[in-house]
């Protein structure tokens, strides 16, 4: 919508509002369960990150954007959708958090760019960023890696 890019992928396809819908039951069935299977579940929406932020990517270059918005345009597709399913589900969302998120989404949206950039083949660029990128995180779900806090203290205000 923000690119102007009509018509909107839902309205085109209704079968992806049909598997949205779907897949928002499951979860809502699934959601008291979620704590059993933490780890598989950050690394299945760990694979949606990445593929929505290509998603998102490869849709801002079709419509000519600078290879920098393009990325950013992708980190808000691949996060937007995680951010909706914690606030449905009352928790704080995984990209306010000091987790491995938005910085995995633009890593990989950098990858998908750079390589669509640098005249790789569709497929090539695709599979490289998914696959980078879903490894990215795994990693830093299965290391603990975070990003700096910053905390203010000693700082006038930040109290």
């Amino acid at each position: 919508m923000l690119l102007g890019h009509y018509p909107l992928g839902w309205v085109a396809h209704p079968l992806y509002l049909a598997f949205t819908v779907s897949a928002a039951l499951v979860t809502a069935l699934l959601a008291r369960h979620v704590h059993r299977l933490r780890i598989l579940f950050l690394l299945v929406d760990g694979l949606g990150l990445v593929a929505f932020s290509i998603i998102g990517c490869d849709i801002a270059l079709g419509v000519g954007v600078h290879p920098a918005v393009a990325v950013v345009f992708g980190m808000i597709t691949g996060i937007f959708g995680g951010v909706l399913r914690d606030m449905l589900c009352n928790e704080i969302p995984l990209v306010l958090r000091r987790e491995m998120y938005a910085s995995v989404s633009l890593v990989t949206g950098a990858i998908y760019v750079g390589l669509h950039w640098l005249g790789a083949a569709p497929g090539e660029a695709l599979l490289t960023a998914l696959g980078v990128g879903f490894v990215f995180r795994a990693l830093a779900i299965r290391f603990k890696w975070e990003l700096p806090g910053f905390s203010g203290e000693g700082i006038r205000g930040f109290e």
